[in-house]
Protein backbone atom coordinates (compact mmCIF):
# COMPACT_ATOMS: atom_id res chain seq x y z
CA UNK A 1 0.00 0.00 0.00
CA UNK A 2 2.91 2.11 0.88
CA UNK A 3 4.85 1.52 -2.14
CA UNK A 4 2.37 2.22 -4.82
CA UNK A 5 1.43 5.65 -2.53
CA UNK A 6 5.31 6.71 -3.25
CA UNK A 7 5.39 5.19 -6.68
CA UNK A 8 1.95 7.91 -7.25
CA UNK A 9 3.87 10.76 -5.57
CA UNK A 10 6.65 10.05 -7.23
CA UNK A 11 4.75 9.86 -10.80
CA UNK A 12 2.94 13.19 -9.92
CA UNK A 13 5.90 14.92 -9.79
CA UNK A 14 6.75 14.16 -13.65
CA UNK A 15 4.35 16.92 -15.18
CA UNK A 16 5.67 19.58 -12.81
CA UNK A 17 9.25 18.77 -12.90
CA UNK A 18 9.59 18.58 -16.41
CA UNK A 19 7.04 22.33 -16.42
CA UNK A 20 9.89 23.51 -14.25
CA UNK A 21 12.60 22.34 -16.60
CA UNK A 22 10.79 24.04 -19.68
CA UNK A 23 10.42 27.26 -17.22
CA UNK A 24 14.20 27.53 -16.68
CA UNK A 25 15.24 26.95 -20.30
CA UNK A 26 13.22 29.83 -21.04
CA UNK A 27 14.25 31.67 -18.46
CA UNK A 28 17.88 31.62 -19.86
CA UNK A 29 16.39 32.79 -23.24
CA UNK A 30 15.14 35.81 -21.14
CA UNK A 31 18.10 36.58 -19.19
CA UNK A 32 20.03 36.81 -22.46
CA UNK A 33 17.39 39.24 -24.06
CA UNK A 34 16.63 41.02 -20.52
CA UNK A 35 13.06 40.43 -20.70
CA UNK A 36 12.22 41.55 -17.48
CA UNK A 37 8.60 41.21 -17.68
CA UNK A 38 8.86 37.28 -19.02
CA UNK A 39 11.24 37.03 -16.01
CA UNK A 40 8.67 38.37 -13.33
CA UNK A 41 6.24 35.57 -14.57
CA UNK A 42 8.69 32.78 -14.90
CA UNK A 43 9.69 33.68 -11.52
CA UNK A 44 6.21 33.14 -9.94
CA UNK A 45 5.90 29.76 -11.71
CA UNK A 46 8.91 28.46 -10.83
CA UNK A 47 8.23 29.47 -7.03
CA UNK A 48 4.85 27.54 -7.11
CA UNK A 49 6.36 24.76 -8.74
CA UNK A 50 8.89 24.71 -6.33
CA UNK A 51 6.42 24.84 -3.41
CA UNK A 52 4.48 21.84 -4.84
CA UNK A 53 7.64 19.35 -5.26
CA UNK A 54 9.12 20.42 -1.73
CA UNK A 55 5.52 19.17 -0.58
CA UNK A 56 5.63 16.11 -2.46
CA UNK A 57 9.06 15.50 -1.30
CA UNK A 58 8.25 15.61 2.77
CA UNK A 59 5.04 13.40 1.75
CA UNK A 60 7.52 10.72 0.11
CA UNK A 61 9.44 11.41 3.42
CA UNK A 62 6.93 10.91 5.91
CA UNK A 63 6.30 7.40 4.23
CA UNK A 64 9.33 6.19 4.32
CA UNK A 65 9.50 7.75 8.14
CA UNK A 66 6.18 5.78 8.87
CA UNK A 67 7.65 2.59 7.99
CA UNK A 68 11.13 3.46 9.78
CA UNK A 69 13.09 3.71 7.32
CA UNK A 70 15.46 6.07 5.98
CA UNK A 71 14.49 9.30 4.35
CA UNK A 72 17.06 8.82 1.58
CA UNK A 73 18.19 6.78 -1.30
CA UNK A 74 18.87 3.57 1.04
CA UNK A 75 15.39 3.76 2.54
CA UNK A 76 13.23 3.23 -0.54
CA UNK A 77 15.71 0.64 -2.07
CA UNK A 78 14.67 -0.80 1.05
CA UNK A 79 11.22 -0.56 0.50
CA UNK A 80 11.71 -1.70 -3.21
CA UNK A 81 13.47 -4.73 -2.11
CA UNK A 82 9.85 -5.88 -0.54
CA UNK A 83 7.58 -4.74 -3.13
CA UNK A 84 5.96 -6.28 -6.24
CA UNK A 85 6.91 -2.63 -7.74
CA UNK A 86 9.81 -2.33 -6.21
CA UNK A 87 11.64 -2.49 -9.90
CA UNK A 88 9.06 0.12 -10.94
CA UNK A 89 9.50 2.50 -7.76
CA UNK A 90 13.29 2.48 -8.31
CA UNK A 91 13.31 3.26 -11.89
CA UNK A 92 10.90 6.29 -11.70
CA UNK A 93 12.77 7.28 -8.48
CA UNK A 94 15.97 7.35 -11.03
CA UNK A 95 14.13 9.35 -14.03
CA UNK A 96 12.81 11.84 -12.06
CA UNK A 97 16.04 12.19 -9.84
CA UNK A 98 17.61 12.60 -13.39
CA UNK A 99 15.13 15.65 -14.40
CA UNK A 100 15.99 17.55 -11.46
CA UNK A 101 19.65 17.37 -11.69
CA UNK A 102 18.75 18.91 -15.20
CA UNK A 103 16.89 21.51 -13.26
CA UNK A 104 19.55 22.10 -10.91
CA UNK A 105 21.89 22.47 -13.81
CA UNK A 106 20.39 24.92 -16.12
CA UNK A 107 19.35 26.98 -12.40
CA UNK A 108 22.94 26.75 -11.60
CA UNK A 109 23.96 28.44 -15.32
CA UNK A 110 21.30 30.88 -15.08
CA UNK A 111 22.84 32.15 -11.62
CA UNK A 112 25.73 32.60 -13.31
CA UNK A 113 24.37 34.54 -16.20
CA UNK A 114 22.73 36.60 -13.33
CA UNK A 115 25.69 37.01 -11.91
CA UNK A 116 27.67 38.14 -15.34
CA UNK A 117 24.41 40.73 -15.93
CA UNK A 118 24.85 42.08 -11.83
CA UNK A 119 28.87 42.59 -12.69
CA UNK A 120 28.45 44.03 -16.30
CA UNK A 121 25.53 46.45 -15.11
CA UNK A 122 27.51 47.42 -11.80
CA UNK A 123 30.74 48.56 -14.01
CA UNK A 124 28.52 50.58 -16.11
CA UNK A 125 26.76 52.44 -13.58
CA UNK A 126 30.79 53.14 -11.66
CA UNK A 127 31.65 54.57 -15.22
CA UNK A 128 28.33 56.92 -15.74
CA UNK A 129 28.77 58.04 -12.43
CA UNK A 130 32.30 58.73 -12.59
CA UNK A 131 33.71 55.85 -9.90
CA UNK A 132 37.35 54.85 -10.70
CA UNK A 133 39.49 57.07 -12.33
CA UNK A 134 40.50 55.16 -15.64
CA UNK A 135 43.82 54.49 -15.93
CA UNK A 136 45.25 55.30 -19.50
CA UNK A 137 48.36 55.98 -21.25
CA UNK A 138 49.51 59.68 -22.47
CA UNK A 139 50.82 60.85 -25.59
CA UNK A 140 54.28 59.86 -24.71
CA UNK A 141 53.04 55.94 -24.15
CA UNK A 142 53.47 56.21 -20.18
CA UNK A 143 51.20 55.07 -17.63
CA UNK A 144 49.40 57.76 -15.92
CA UNK A 145 46.04 58.35 -14.33
CA UNK A 146 44.27 61.77 -15.25
CA UNK A 147 44.04 64.12 -12.29
CA UNK A 148 40.38 64.48 -11.67
CA UNK A 149 37.68 61.71 -12.43
CA UNK A 150 35.03 63.10 -14.10
CA UNK A 151 31.29 61.46 -14.60
CA UNK A 152 30.76 60.67 -18.57
CA UNK A 153 28.20 62.61 -18.37
CA UNK A 154 30.69 66.04 -17.80
CA UNK A 155 33.29 64.75 -20.14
Amino acid sequence: MHDTHLLQLITDDFAPTQHLLELLQTESLALHGRDMPLLEDILAQKQALIVLLEQHGRKRSEILSSLNLPTSRQGLEQLASQSSIGEQLLAQSDALTDLLAQCQAINANNGKSILTQQMATATQLKILNGGETPALYDASGTFSKLAKPRALSQA
